[in-house]
């Protein structure tokens, strides 16, 4: 790693510290450091960039916990006895899950947005891309350590 690319690690671990008090555990807070290293390396942001970007991104990652968050207390807690599930309840399950289907994706229409103005479209679908190589390499890497993979 260059020097350079230290020094914007740096930065971005320093400008991510404040969403880091919201996480759970140790673990997490390591993948979150991976994470801002990875897309930082991937998306190529520059110091500039990266001081504007970082603050967007951790606003549209809190948005998306407390979604999930709420997704898990609201919908999960139901599906598992979905066998015992009237139609009336089912259809409000079905209702509440749409909504909540919504509301990800406004999230990340407000996001996509927001960075479009930072960033430029190739970054923006970098970041993306990004995100999705990311997602693959933690689930690659947590099948391996349970011997699934």
């Amino acid at each position: 790693m260059s020097i350079m690319n230290k020094k914007l690690l740096i930065l971005f671990v320093f400008l991510m510290g404040p969403s880091w008090f919201y996480a759970q555990g140790p673990g997490r807070e390591r993948i979150k450091t991976l994470k801002v290293a990875f897309i930082t390396e991937k998306v190529g942001l520059t110091a500039k960039e990266a001081q504007t970007f970082w603050p967007i991104y951790n606003e549209y990652d809190k948005t998306l916990e407390t979604i999930r968050r709420r997704e898990r207390l609201e919908l999960r807690s139901q599906i598992s006895m979905i066998q015992d599930l009237s139609d009336t309840e089912s259809s409000t399950l079905l209702d509440k899950f749409m909504a909540i289907q919504k509301e990800k994706h406004a999230a990340e229409q407000d996001f996509i947005s927001k960075v479009r103005n930072v960033l430029s479209p190739k970054k923006t679908v970098l970041l993306l891309k990004a995100e999705e190589d990311f997602k693959r390499r933690l689930l690659q890497q947590m099948r391996k350590r349970r011997g699934g993979g």
